[in-house]
């Protein structure tokens, strides 16, 4: 048994996608979440620059002496996850290979697509990571930078012109291409999903990232009997870099549970 925290942080909003399929996968566990909205996009930052802030998330973290840290930015992930894994004697989980894996399991024509942010598409990382788990895959990539503003202000509904427009404009040449399943790889997008699935169509199956390592971290902890207590009520405490309010507000909606109260304004540097 375990009763120490697990330490999820995000450049944003979008790691409570993460938080949300923990907090089902695990309601006792306590969770500490960081969301670096001071700062966010990481995206378009340079290798240098995200390294350097995945570097202070973490540390602010492990100041809580969690017992496992979850890097829900896939944009860390693919560019910082070595540097911080090495850091820290427990275990740290990115958000790549659990969909990967589960992406690899779902295709049925041998077309995957990945679509991110311009960070996490340049790295390569999904692609390298699906040639090695199933070497036949065909891979096709796209980066959708404005998702995550998009997500981030509530331009989320499948009805909504400018985002089912932006979509169609990212993701037709996907379309064309005739992927049968694609990866979410970015933790917001999920919020998108209605409008990702109304341009790809029917046919082609979403792989939720964060659903997928929530699933994987729960298994873990538990393998490695590293759980807190059954029957304890698990807590999750939110820290933010920029507004509490604006956070809470936003938060409740991807949760679909009330939070104002529970946010905190912290400063990383």
């Amino acid at each position: 048994m375990d009763t120490r925290p697990i330490g999820v942080f995000d450049s944003g909003l979008g790691g409570l996608t993460t938080v949300k399929k923990l907090a089902e996968f695990l309601p006792e566990e306590d969770i500490i979440y960081l969301g670096d909205t001071g700062r966010v996009p990481y995206g378009s930052r340079s290798k240098e620059t995200i390294i350097k802030y995945a570097r202070q998330d973490a540390a602010f973290l492990a100041g809580f002496d969690i017992k496992a840290m979850v890097i829900a930015c896939n944009t860390v992930c693919s560019v910082a996850f070595d540097v911080l894994d090495e850091m820290y004697g427990i275990p740290v989980y990115e958000v790549i290979s659990a969909p990967v894996k589960a992406a690899a399991k779902a295709t049925k024509n041998g077309k995957v697509g990945v679509i991110g942010t311009s960070a996490t598409i340049r790295s390569g990382a999904y692609e390298t990571a699906l040639k090695k788990t199933e070497p036949r895959l065909l891979v096709f990539s796209e980066p959708c930078p404005l998702f995550v503003p998009m997500a981030e202000n509530g331009r989320t509904d499948d009805t909504d012109i400018a985002a089912l427009t932006i979509a169609d404009d990212y993701l037709s040449g996907l379309r064309e291409y005739g992927i049968d399943t694609l990866i979410l790889g970015c933790t917001h997008y999920p919020l998108l999903r209605g409008v990702i699935s109304r341009i790809m169509g029917p046919d082609v199956t979403l792989i939720d990232s964060g659903a997928e390592t929530a699933a994987l971290v729960a298994e873990e902890l538990c393998s490695r009997e590293m759980l807190s207590h059954v029957g304890a009520e698990g807590t999750i405490k939110y820290f933010v870099t920029d507004s509490a309010d604006g956070f809470a507000a936003l938060a409740s909606r991807f949760l679909e549970s009330e939070v104002m109260g529970l946010v905190e304004e912290i400063a990383l540097e």
